[in-house]
This record gives structure tokens, C-alpha cells and sequence, in this order.
């Protein structure tokens, strides 16, 4: 195993694992490292239409979600910023000290790291409705979602390089949660998942999940790309199910795993999250120009437009 050289970039040195993985599945290259970060900022400095500076961590993690390919990588960061601008209700005003609505959600809870599988890929739980039906927006839960994301992008060198395997936990959705997630909202939220964050999902685990649901999950499907899909799996209440794809040790103590429980693995996040908030701070100018695109400008209407999304959708 070989230590990590990160020579002149500003970036966190890689396990020898990581660093393993990383070249033999993202097409990393150590010795090509500075060239790759270079060749992005050199393209970034012709695109007068982008509002942000990205540091080399946020550069390499990029590249990695996108297995080295400058072009992919362009593409990603691209949207990235686009969305920044494009969609303001998840992406703008998010500085907690000056929010209680967020701080109120963001402490309930629904979403943190629980500890790897037998992989080394991150393993998350979502505890989905823990919000009160109509008292908060729909729009702002799904913010605090991405701001959580925004923290693992730019702290957890191992979700990006091995990939995260979710667990979502449905008991305390009511159907009036239900009804807050219309189509364009859905498909909103899965463009800008899929295709503005440097993530690689491995695995998406569903429990508990009531048969009302069940149209906004394929819902979700219908948006999502082919390859989430085949990696995507409906356990019911069986927990046995679940043990076949996350293992026990890799599950909170609720369900009868041995990681300790979700109030404390929540608040551990939820303390990493609030630290983070300098971060959403600065970031609140980031975006994109569209008048200064070289070419033709992006609409919503590009990004988010539902004509022909319903891919063979069956909502029996």
C-alpha cells in the first residue's frame, strides 16, 4: 500500500484503501492529480457565466464523481452552479443562525451517517416524515437534504470514492406528506441529485413503506436514472431482507443493528451540520449567469421540463 502524495493541492491525503480504490475504479492517478485540477480550473476561467471558485478538495472530489473524466467532470460542475441559480428555494438563503425554520428542521434529525458496510461504502439512514405534515414547506425540507449533502461532498472522501448505500425508513409518512411531492417537484429534487452532485449511489434500501406511497415512488423511479433503479430495493418490514444488503453492524441499534442509536448518530450530524453553516454562508453568492453563457442559455424548462418523463410510468 502507498501513502498518498498530494504534492501542491490543497486536498486531505487518501488512506492507502482509498487511494487503492480510487485508482483502480475512478481512474485516479496521482501523478496526474495537479494536471486534471488544472485542466478544470483552466476551463473554469473561460466560463464567464459561472459565480464560484471552487477549491481543490471541491475539484478532485468532482473529478472522482465522474471517474476522471474532464469532460463529465465540466458537465457536473456546470450544473452544480446552474442549479445554485435555477432552483433558489433549495438552494438559496440557507444561513442557519439566520433561519429558525431550518434550524427546527435540520434538528428533527431524518438524515445522517451510520458507519460502512462490509464494502467500506458509507451507510445513511433517512427517517422519512419525521417533519409535522404542513408545518414546514416541502421545498425547505428538501434544502436542509441538499445542505447535508453540500457537508459529506466537501468532508467524506470515502462516500465519494466507494459510493453510499442508503437505508430510508417510511413508518412515519402519512399521506399528507404524500401529497406535498407534485411531479415537477420530484423530478426538480432528482435532477439536481443525480446530475449536480458527485455522488455515485450503491445502494437504495426501502422500508417500511405504506402502499399510498407507492405512486410517489415510481413517481421517483420514472426520474431516476436506469442504473439507480437496478440498485434500488423495497424490503417491507422485513428486516431480514435488509440484513441481505446492509449489515447489522452498519444499522442503529432501532433496528437491531449494533452503531448506536439514531438519536445519537443524528446529533452527531446535526452538531457537523451546524458547524458547516460559515460554508452555506459564502456560498450564497455562487451560481450562474445565464445572459453571460457562451451559446444558447438554459431554461428550466432544459433542466427540469416533464415532457417525455413518465418513462413507461404504471401508476396502478
Amino acid at each position: 500500500m502507498i501513502a498518498d502524495d498530494v504534492g501542491n493541492l490543497k486536498i486531505r491525503p487518501l488512506t492507502p484503501e482509498l487511494l487503492d480504490h480510487a485508482m483502480r475504479k475512478l481512474n485516479e492517478d496521482p501523478k496526474r492529480r495537479e494536471a486534471d485540477v488544472q485542466a478544470i480550473r483552466d476551463w473554469l476561467k473561460k466560463q464567464a457565466h459561472i459565480v464560484g471558485q471552487p477549491d481543490d478538495q471541491m475539484i478532485i472530489t468532482f473529478l472522482r464523481g465522474c471517474k476522471f473524466s474532464l469532460e463529465r467532470t465540466k458537465e457536473k460542475l456546470d450544473m452544480y452552479y446552474t442549479i445554485k441559480t435555477m432552483v433558489p428555494e433549495l438552494f438559496k438563503n440557507r444561513n442557519l443562525k439566520n433561519n429558525e425554520v431550518l434550524q427546527e428542521i435540520l434538528k428533527l434529525g431524518f438524515f445522517f451517517p451510520v458507519g460502512e458496510d462490509d464494502e467500506g461504502r458509507k451507510v445513511y439512514v433517512m427517517v422519512g416524515g419525521k417533519d409535522e405534515p404542513g408545518k414546514y414547506k416541502v421545498e425547505d425540507v428538501m434544502k436542509v437534504n441538499f445542505m447535508m449533502m453540500d457537508h459529506i461532498m466537501m468532508h467524506d472522501d470515502a462516500s465519494v470514492i466507494k459510493g453510499t448505500v442508503n437505508v430510508m425508513d417510511m413508518a412515519q409518512m402519512k399521506m399528507a406528506h404524500a401529497t406535498q411531492m407534485m411531479p415537477s417537484f420530484i423530478k426538480k429534487i432528482t435532477v439536481c441529485s443525480e446530475e449536480g452532485y458527485p455522488f455515485r449511489p450503491q445502494g437504495m434500501n426501502f422500508i417500511n413503506m405504506a402502499s399510498f406511497l407507492n405512486t410517489i415512488f415510481k413517481l421517483f423511479q420514472s426520474f431516476s436514472k436506469e442504473k439507480i433503479n437496478r440498485r434500488t430495493f423495497v424490503h417491507g418490514k422485513d428486516l431480514e431482507s435488509l440484513y441481505k444488503k446492509v449489515p447489522r453492524k452498519s444499522l442503529p441499534k432501532e433496528y437491531g443493528g449494533d452503531a448506536g442509536s439514531v438519536d445519537d448518530l443524528a446529533k452527531d450530524f446535526i452538531d457537523k451540520i451546524l458547524a458547516f453553516n460559515d460554508w452555506f454562508v459564502a456560498d450564497e453568492k455562487n451560481g450562474v449567469d445565464e445572459k453571460k453563457r457562451t451559446g444558447k442559455s438554459k431554461t428550466q424548462q432544459d433542466l427540469f421540463g416533464m415532457e417525455g418523463s413518465f418513462r413507461q410510468l404504471n401508476l396502478d
